[in-house]
C-alpha cells in the first residue's frame, strides 16, 4: 500500500480507485433512499446503493495486483510492512469512532456517557464482528485486506500457493450462502460474513493471479464480463427480496466476482485512462478518505437534523448536503493535516 512513484503508476488503476471511493462515500451516504418511489420501495435509491457495490471489491483487486511482485519474493517480510501501517490506522481511527460522539442531541441533553454508552454496549454484544469492524462498521475493510494478505503470503511461505485461489473460493461460496443467501440456505456464520477473509480473500487473490499469470483480456470481452457480472448481481439482489433479504443490503453475490474481476481487467487494458496529473495527486488520498470520510457523514447528518431537512419536501437537499459536505470537509481535514506529523499517525 506504500504509494509508489507516479511513473510506475497505472493510471487507469488510479482512477478506478478513485471512482470507487467516491462511490463508496456516496452508498454510504444513502442518497435516494427517501423519494422518488415506486409504491413504497424506493428503487431508485435501492439500485443506487447495489450499482455502487463494484468499489470494495475492485480496491481487493488491485491490492493483490499491486503487492504481487514483493509478496512473491519476500512473502513474510512484505507482509509485516504491508499490515503494520494498515493495523495503527485501524486502531487509531477505531479509539477516534469510538470516543467522538455521533447524536449532538443527546449528547447536549444528556451528556457525553449517555450518548456513547448504548453504542459501546451494542458492539460488546457482538465481540467477533467488533473486532472485525473495529470502532466503526466502514473499517471492515482493513482486516479484510489484512486477512487476505495473510492468507496468501501464509501459502506463499509454506510453498503451497495453488492451493489460494481452491481456499479463496470456498471461503468466498460460504460468505455468500452464510451472508445473503443465508435465507435459503440457512447455514450458520460466527461473523457478518461480509467481515473477515471471507470475501476479500478471492478478490485479493484474482489481483494477484492476473498479475502472476499475465492474465489479459480485450476492453470489450472485460466490459462484457463486468456488465453480465453486474446484471447478475442485481438479478441475484432482486431475487432474494423474495426470501426477505433487502435490496439494498448485499455487499457481495455470486455475480459480485465477475462484475470487479470484468472492471479490473478493463482497467488494464486501458492502462492510459485518466492519465492526468490530478488523477495521480487525488489518488493518493484514496484510503485517508476511506477511514476519514465516514465519522464527517455522521457529522452531516447531524447538521442536517439541525437545520430541519428531514422532511420528503427537503430530501434532494438533504442529500446534497450530506454528500457534498462529507466529500468537502473529508478533503479539508486530510489537506489540513498532511502538513502535520498527525498526517502519518492517521493516514500512513
Amino acid at each position: 500500500m506504500n504509494t509508489p512513484t507516479p511513473t510506475k503508476k497505472i493510471a487507469s488503476l488510479e482512477l478506478g480507485r478513485l471512482i470507487a471511493i467516491f462511490a463508496v462515500v456516496a452508498m454510504h451516504c444513502q442518497l435516494f433512499m427517501t423519494y422518488l418511489q415506486v409504491g413504497e420501495t424506493p428503487w431508485l435509491g435501492y439500485l443506487f446503493n447495489q450499482c455502487t457495490r463494484f468499489a470494495v471489491p475492485l480496491f481487493f483487486l488491485i491490492a493483490g495486483f499491486l503487492i504481487q511482485p514483493k509478496l512473491v519474493a519476500a512473502p513474510m517480510v512484505t507482509l509485516k510492512n504491508y499490515c503494520a501501517p494498515l493495523l495503527r490506522i485501524f486502531a487509531v481511527w477505531s479509539v477516534i469512532c469510538l470516543l467522538m460522539p455521533f447524536d449532538f442531541g443527546t449528547l447536549l441533553e444528556n451528556g457525553y456517557l449517555a450518548e456513547r454508552l448504548g453504542y459501546w454496549q451494542y458492539l460488546l454484544s457482538r465481540p467477533i464482528n467488533t473486532l472485525l469492524e473495529g470502532g466503526l462498521v466502514h473499517l471492515w475493510f482493513l482486516p479484510a485486506l489484512m486477512l487476505a494478505a495473510l492468507i496468501t503470503a501464509l501459502l506463499l511461505h509454506f510453498h503451497k500457493a495453488r492451493w489460494l485461489l481452491p481456499i479463496a473460493v470456498v471461503l468466498y461460496l460460504y460468505g455468500v450462502a452464510a451472508g445473503s443467501y443465508y435465507n435459503l440456505t440457512n447455514i450458520w456464520a460466527f461473523c457478518f460474513t461480509r467481515n473477515g477473509p471471507f470475501f476479500s480473500t478471492l478478490m485479493f487473490a484474482l489481483g494477484f493471479l492476473i498479475r502472476e499469470k499475465e492474465f489479459r483480456l480485450s476492453r470489450g470481452a472485460a466490459l462484457a464480463m463486468a456488465l453480465i457480472g453486474m446484471a447478475m448481481h442485481l438479478g441475484e439482489a432482486y431475487f432474494l427480496m423474495d426470501f426477505k433479504q433487502p435490496f439494498n443490503s448485499n455487499d457481495y453475490l455470486l455475480g459480485t466476482v465477475l462484475w470487479g474481476t470484468g472492471l479490473f481487467l478493463f482497467l488494464l487494458a486501458t492502462p492510459q485512462l485518466g492519465d492526468r496529473p490530478w488523477v495521480f495527486h487525488w489518488a493518493q488520498y484514496v484510503l485517508p478518505i476511506y477511514v476519514a470520510h465516514l465519522p464527517i457523514m455522521i457529522l452531516m447528518l447531524d447538521l442536517t437534523g439541525f437545520l430541519q431537512l428531514n422532511t420528503l419536501q427537503a430530501a434532494p437537499l438533504k442529500d446534497a448536503v450530506v454528500f457534498f459536505g462529507t466529500v468537502t470537509f473529508t478533503l479539508l481535514l486530510i489537506k489540513g493535516l498532511e502538513k502535520t506529523p498527525l498526517y502519518r499517525v492517521l493516514f500512513r
